[in-house]
């Protein structure tokens, strides 16, 4: 049989062999030497193998050499391995920690000389989970579940540092550390529910710039997380509660519907979990807007936050924004899940296109001042924004629409939450927004473009007045006056918001609580007896 010695050449290999032919088997010194021999001529071969991937043979009809024809083949093809082929594995194994290479290529008369082995590079360890979840709710069956992976370290709940998952069945990773569940069960709602909520804070953080979003009672000695409760109870609602540091979501049938009948989940609605989310990311960052005293709009800015963290939650993702693109024909005002918001609970309310819907031409003097309906003003100017950036950035023949439409709405979530950040700390306003992202705009160096589409879109909506016609560039440092001033007097109304914004403990609830109390103390004297009341 033919094989390869240690210099390259063909040698003939009988089936009996001396013990004096094995490597060491002479006196320790000669041992010593040859292991060191054949170390340097492993380290050598490791060399040749990264330099090149084939094996290079010779017929064993050949005198010892003499040149000839070679064949080349891959090392798996070597027939079954000699005495000499052991040696080389166990020793290529001893020196550098692999047994064998897919190919390897001999070539006579080699270089006996020490080649330097460069140090592996280390492969990072990836630490994550991956996941199956809604893309927008069951009732949008267009585009169904999606697989997603959520990095960091994630444990059974499923629970993280910052989110943990109650009232619902402890769900496990499988073997590969991930949360595949099937749908329509307590473990895929779990895991859905968890998934939205990790990845809208995830998503204000990068909008942040990496910076951690805390939660409202965080503090350097409070890192308590939030607790998310799926399926919460029965009634057509969910809330977000700095009291109890949670997030609720419920479940109900549909009225009028008969016994039996499928029940609507709050917590599978992809819009829902990333708005209520949405209001937890912002009362961490402006934990004074949410209280009832506020401005009428500081209230609308709250709602409205929840409605676009779920448009750019969705945006943020390149498999939803390829379908908007391919839904739409890369022209946001055309119909898309996009704009519509809880669809699934809002068909369950009889309404026809979600609860809201953001591509809508609503002004200030068409609403009142009901939370509700003063949010979608804002939420329409900050979308046709978006459908002016993305049109003006769009440059098909050169970039795909999807990629640019997913690159405007990171810098345009980022741009909203930089201006929350410059916003006053209570009795915030949209002029207030819109002067902060003009001025942000400009010291990022963007173009004229962005801040003339901001001041034309919020001087439409009546929110602003531009002293310049809209047909001229914005001049940088411009502020621009609101256009209505007479709500400042006015009171909030929140009959028509979401379960957060109804809550006690954000409309004085905590305080009448307290009044009350302090009345009872104030009926007893020091002594603990109860004070006599003259009549």
């Amino acid at each position: 049989m033919s094989t390869l010695s240690s210099n390259g050449r063909t040698s003939q290999v009988t089936q009996k062999h001396s013990p004096s032919h094995r490597v060491g088997a002479s006196n320790p010194k000669s041992s010593a030497a040859a292991i060191d021999s054949e170390r340097t001529r492993v380290r050598a071969m490791r060399q040749e193998i990264i330099e090149s991937p084939t094996a290079t043979m010779r017929p064993a009809t050949e005198h010892m050499g003499s040149p000839s024809a070679s064949m080349t083949v891959p090392v798996g093809f070597v027939p079954t391995p000699t005495r000499e082929y052991r040696q080389h594995r166990k020793l290529l194994r001893a020196t550098t920690g692999i047994a064998s290479r897919a190919s390897v290529r001999m070539m006579p008369d080699r270089e006996s000389a020490r080649v330097v082995i460069p140090i592996p590079i280390p492969i990072p360890r990836i630490i994550g989970s991956r996941v199956l979840m809604w893309k927008q709710d069951p009732s949008v069956s267009e585009i169904g579940i999606r697989k997603a992976f959520l990095p960091g370290l994630l444990l059974a709940g499923p629970r993280d540092s910052r989110i943990s998952i109650q009232g619902m069945p402890l769900v496990s990773p499988n073997a590969m550390a991930d949360y595949i569940e099937t749908p329509g069960t307590q473990e895929f709602d779990a895991v859905h529910t968890f998934a939205v909520v990790r990845q809208m804070l995830t998503l204000a953080q990068r909008a942040r710039g990496g910076s951690v979003a805390p939660w409202q009672w965080n503090s350097a000695s409070n890192t308590e997380g939030m607790s998310v409760f799926p399926r919460a109870g029965v009634t057509p609602n969910a809330f977000y509660s700095r009291n109890l540091k949670a997030l609720k979501f419920f479940f109900f049938t549909k009225p009028g519907s008969p016994p039996g009948s499928p029940q609507v989940f709050t917590c599978r609605s992809f819009d829902i979990v990333a708005h209520e989310t949405g209001h937890a990311v912002l009362d961490g960052l402006k934990p004074g807007w949410l209280d009832a005293s506020n401005h009428p709009q500081t209230g609308g800015l709250h709602e409205s936050f929840g409605d676009l963290c779920a448009i750019f939650l969705t945006l943020s993702q390149l498999d939803q924004v390829e379908a908007i693109i391919a839904q739409t024909k890369a022209n946001l005002h055309d119909k898309t899940f996009l704009a519509d918001m809880a669809e699934e609970f809002g068909l369950a309310l009889g309404r026809p296109n979600g609860l809201r819907n953001a591509d809508n031409d609503l002004k200030l003097s068409e609403v009142t001042n009901e939370v509700h309906d003063l949010s979608q003003v804002f939420t329409g100017a900050i979308y046709d924004v978006l459908a002016d950036i993305f049109a003006f950035e769009r440059k098909p023949g050169m970039r795909d629409d999807a990629r640019v439409l997913l690159e405007v709405a990171e810098y345009l979530f980022g741009l909203i939450l930089r201006a929350i950040n410059a916003a006053p700390a209570v009795n915030a306003t949209f002029a207030d927004m819109a002067n902060q992202m003009l001025t942000i705009a400009h010291a990022e160096g963007k173009p004229v473009q962005y801040r003339n589409f901001i001041r034309n879109r919020f001087t439409v909506r009546e929110i602003v007045v531009s002293p310049t016609p809209l047909t001229a560039d914005h001049k940088a440092g411009m502020k621009l006056m609101p256009a209505f001033t007479e709500e400042i007097r006015m009171s909030q109304d929140r009959r028509g918001c979401c379960g957060t914004m109804q809550l006690p403990e954000y409309n004085e609830g905590d305080r009448v609580f307290e009044d009350d109390l302090e009345e009872l103390r104030n009926l007893f004297s020091d002594n603990g007896r109860a004070k006599v009341l003259h009549r």
